[in-house]
């Protein structure tokens, strides 16, 4: 699999890497989460992401793939949460990286990031000094930010890799009915050397439904994909999300979700058809840009 530099933090990582949510679900069975992401490896993922959030995913990980730490990037996200702490304060900020650290048995976090932070308490409330300051201790390698809009547009403001107190990387959601962050904040994060995650690749598949699916995780990009009246250009729907999200400008790793070690194996195989005509892609971005004036990122 393709490799590519983390911005300028040192750091490389595979084009697609494995978003960790999934196997967080008590439902799965062990040996079964054990083989998911022993395969993500061999495959060639060196990503993974993870968060406080995600129910067992930290420490699943940590289970399965201890003894290839040295194989992958290790994401995660921290803020809220933590037992005797208030969420989103420089003490639960500390705390939670602490605890990371035991859930995940390693001796270093390589990302960090400040988890959907409403923007006055990432102005604040001393958060983003607390990664600065778990960094200074050896305990993060990249102080990180992960969420959409103002408080994306703050944290690209506030990042890059040429003074040791910013942001060092940001996540947010990229795909084809969720691109405004590709049209300031991406561009702004590659100038100044920042590493970027894209999240919601697949745009939550809304394709699988023929209407409205109300209430579901799914609507709000449903209804942007009839807006748009986009079609998938003689292409599977998922090829030609996962080809939009991975390969766009400024994106380090498109990150994907999966229980399933055949979609696993299938998501690979997609992207290596490498990226869009750029006809095709500017034609989706010209959807996009057309109608997506109030359309904000997706949290």
């Amino acid at each position: 699999m393709q490799q590519r530099a983390f911005g300028q933090t040192g750091l490389s990582v595979s084009i697609l890497g494995f978003g960790a949510g999934q196997i967080g679900d008590a439902n799965q069975s062990e040996s079964d989460v054990g083989e998911l992401l022993n395969t993500a490896l061999d495959l060639g993922i060196t990503l993974i992401d993870t968060a406080r959030g995600y129910g067992l995913s930290e420490e699943r990980i940590s289970r399965h793939l201890a003894h290839r730490r040295n194989e992958f990037v290790l994401s995660t996200k921290v803020g809220y949460g933590v037992a005797a702490q208030q969420d989103w304060t420089y003490e639960c900020i500390m705390a939670g990286i602490d605890l990371a650290l035991r859930k995940l048995k390693t001796d270093v976090l390589d990302i960090v990031h400040l988890h959907s932070c409403p923007i006055q308490m990432l102005v604040e409330n001393g958060v983003v000094e607390a990664l600065l300051k778990a960094r200074e201790q050896g305990k993060i390698r990249v102080a990180a930010y992960s969420g959409e809009n103002e408080e994306l547009a703050w944290a690209v403001a506030n990042g890059g890799t040429q003074d040791s107190a910013k942001l060092g990387s940001i996540e947010c959601s990229v795909n084809l009915f969720d691109q405004m962050s590709l049209a300031a904040s991406l561009p702004a994060a590659g100038v100044c050397g920042m590493g970027v995650i894209a999240k919601r690749a697949l745009g939550n598949v809304p394709w699988r439904f023929t209407e409205r699916p109300q209430g579901d995780y799914c609507e709000t990009y449903w209804t942007r994909m009839q807006a748009m009246g986009l079609d998938a250009d003689n292409m599977p729907w998922d090829e030609l999300a996962l080809r939009f999200s991975t390969f766009a400008p400024n994106v380090s790793s498109a990150i994907v979700g999966t229980s399933s070690i055949k979609h696993l194996r299938h998501n690979v195989a997609l992207i290596e058809a490498g990226p869009l005509p750029q006809s095709v892609f500017d034609g989706l971005r010209s959807r996009f840009v057309a109608l997506g004036d109030d359309w904000r990122g997706e949290i």
